[in-house]
């Protein structure tokens, strides 16, 4: 969420005390399953205990995190092995270890839930000027200005909302869901910058509180909205046909979440901005909740009798699902996020598509991203150890133990640091992966999430561990822990009030950019929901497969387009198109295409562009290596439904 163009007190820290200290590294040494060790005798122990707490405590190496001081520990002694059951004495020490985090949830739930509801509609208390049902990200409106509505922020705290509501945990909500459906229903009709409904508006990511649209340059468009929105609105859609309401369905929640669908179905093949609003190509986040919300949009229209869409959504969620697979760099061991951008690939985005697309009935499948896969594990590791040297916070915490995260380690806006909901998300996708280990009664190690094991049990192999081996009783124990203590970061860098901002500062923690973040506060709810092993239901994940031989593209219908700007040039000087579309290259100069210059001084084009679509374009020069762009503002075309249009300009 790059939007485009007080500091907290610290915790104070308890005085370590060796006699203490000595019964938490045996127990965890003990029972946490690391070749089970004792010391020699408790006196060698409390001396190199007392040791490690003076070199390492004060600077927070271990982060209360027992595996990381026992990582410590076993850096700088040799351990007598002996095979012992403590398992007894493990559950104690996790359970002292896991008490800050219980009292930060249960602290931090309710502002949490009321600083998410504090910023929607003209009732929220952060949100005037709002109308009913819509969601501001956050009520800064300088130093950044977030008082905006954007799709894709609004649909995933609204999907938190129902399910709330669903799970019967606050009844008050369902006033609160039917204006969000309300105002969905008027902003898809409303004409923006990328288009009408029926040209590509549906793209748009971001709207004024009013409902108006938001006219300035912008990452446009943005692909993922319409999934996401229609995914919150077919959870609500389910529950209310559970509740024999299929009219008020078909009436009032159908012609929304249609639209949304088709304009996926249409365009999931085409390139749009990242979630983060920065990068124009294929992402993965994108990918992933398209493919999900076009399988369930296929079972809704099943249950209400809209068969008409069954057939093609269908073979396009095929489609989507073979090209998710694509992301995957098998040498590296992560989702890459985006295919371009010139950035090391490793990012939040992937962490987050595995959680909201999460299917507890899926069990650990790779092919959908699954909290659990061996893909999805394998790349959250990846993505965790690239923020352990770069933030200043970080330093000094054992190389398996919780750190803070942020979006990317290249980011730079407002200097890159860490954000409340990405170090969240990594919480709740363990919590998610421990909810599915824990019903099948076993965890699988593979080659391809061997490094992720390994952080916890460092002899382990690759095989199935059944639920009555100690090994899978030391690495859910010791999962568990792990992600406690993501949670006891951002708990440590939560303001006393319990509100949450978008950021904190690499090296201090200070809470820093837009305050209340909306998002912040759903991800904090989500995270603490799978913490109690809670979930939403299946979205049909179990029983999709990836379709055989090579992935099918979906580029829709196409309308020709002869571009003919009348240009003067010196000998040698060339003129070149491109824009916003992947007709036109995606802005690349590199890429461009070359007019004919046959009618000098009208040079010319013929391409074949989506129909039915707003896009931005402009002419360049190329001269003995150099590159001129036309001035600004960036040139506009909405395409025909068929046949074929002219465009003739002249270069300026």
């Amino acid at each position: 969420m790059r939007r485009q163009s007080s500091m907290k007190h610290p915790p104070s820290k308890t005085a370590p005390r060796a006699r203490t200290a000595h019964l938490i590294i045996v127990g965890c040494a003990v029972a946490c399953g690391w070749g089970l060790a004792l010391f020699s005798t408790p006196q060698n122990a409390h001396q190199i205990i007392e040791g490690l707490f003076a070199s390492n405590y004060k600077d927070g190496a271990w982060q209360r995190s027992l595996f990381g001081f026992f990582g410590h520990l076993t850096s700088r002694i040799k351990m007598r092995v002996t095979a012992l059951s403590a398992l007894g004495l493990c559950a104690g020490v996790f359970a002292q270890s896991s008490a800050v985090v219980d009292q930060y949830v249960a602290k931090e739930s309710p502002i949490a839930k009321a600083g998410l509801l504090a910023n929607i509609g003209s009732k929220g208390s952060r949100s005037a000027g709002a109308k009913a049902g819509v969601v501001i990200a956050s009520p800064s409106t300088v130093d950044p200005d977030y008082l905006y509505t954007w799709t894709r922020d609004a649909a995933l705290v609204y999907k938190s909302i129902i399910d709330q509501y669903i799970r019967g945990e606050d009844n008050t909500l369902r006033a609160n869901i039917d204006d969000y459906v309300g105002a969905q229903t008027i902003l898809q009709q409303v004409s923006n910058p990328s288009g009408t409904v029926l040209t590509g508006g549906l793209g748009e990511p971001k709207f004024k509180i009013s409902l108006d649209a938001f006219t300035d340059g912008w990452g446009r468009p943005q692909r993922d909205g319409p999934a996401l929105r229609s995914t919150a609105l077919i959870t609500y859609a389910n529950w209310l046909i559970a509740q024999s309401n299929s009219t008020h369905v078909v009436q009032k929640l159908w012609p929304v979440i249609k639209l949304d669908l088709d304009y996926v179905a249409n365009k999931w093949n085409s390139s749009g901005f990242d979630l983060w609003e920065e990068i124009s190509s294929a992402s993965y986040f994108t990918s992933a909740v398209q493919h999900r919300a076009l399988r369930e949009g296929v079972t809704l229209a099943q249950k209400i009798g809209q068969t008409g869409v069954v057939a093609g959504w269908t073979t396009q969620a095929d489609n989507v699902l073979c090209f998710m697979q694509s992301y995957w760099n098998p040498t590296r061991g992560f989702m890459t996020s985006n295919t371009l951008g010139g950035r090391s690939g490793i990012d939040a985005n992937t962490a987050l598509a595995s959680i909201h697309t999460f299917d507890p009935e899926a069990g650990c499948d790779a092919a959908t991203f699954q909290p659990c896969s061996d893909k999805a594990l394998s790349s959250l590791k990846v993505y965790v150890d690239s923020f352990r040297s770069i933030y200043g916070i970080n330093k000094g915490i054992a190389a398996n133990g919780a750190v803070a995260t942020g979006r990317y380690s290249e980011d730079v806006y407002y200097n890159g640091n860490p954000w409340y909901l990405t170090t969240f998300v990594v919480a709740e996708q363990l919590y998610d992966a421990l909810i599915v280990w824990k019903a099948q009664g076993s965890l699988t190690v593979t080659s391809t999430s061997l490094a992720f094991f390994k952080q916890f049990v460092p002899s382990i192999t690759a095989g199935t561990y059944a639920s009555t081996s100690s090994t899978y009783t030391t690495l859910v124990a010791a999962i568990r822990a792990h992600a406690d203590d993501f949670v006891a970061i951002n708990a440590k860098y939560t303001p006393a009030d319990g509100s949450l901002a978008e950021q904190y500062t690499r090296d201090t923690g200070a809470p820093l950019s837009a305050k209340h973040l909306t998002w912040s506060y759903a991800s904090a709810l989500t995270a603490f929901t799978a913490r109690k092993g809670i979930t939403n239901g299946s979205w049909g994940a179990k029983n999709v497969k990836v379709p055989a031989g090579q992935c099918q593209s979906n580029q829709g219908p196409v309308v020709k387009a002869t571009f003919n700007v009348v240009a003067t040039t010196v000998f040698g000087e060339n003129i070149f198109l491109t824009g916003s579309i992947d007709a036109l290259k995606n802005w690349s100069p590199d890429n461009a295409i070359a007019l004919s210059a046959a009618g000098y001084p009208t040079w010319s084009v013929t391409v074949d562009v989506p129909a039915s679509t707003n896009f931005e374009y402009k002419f360049i020069r190329k001269f003995n290596g150099a590159v001129t762009w036309e001035s600004d503002p960036n040139r506009q075309v909405a395409t025909p439904a068929s046949g074929s249009f002219n465009v003739n300009v002249s270069w300026r």
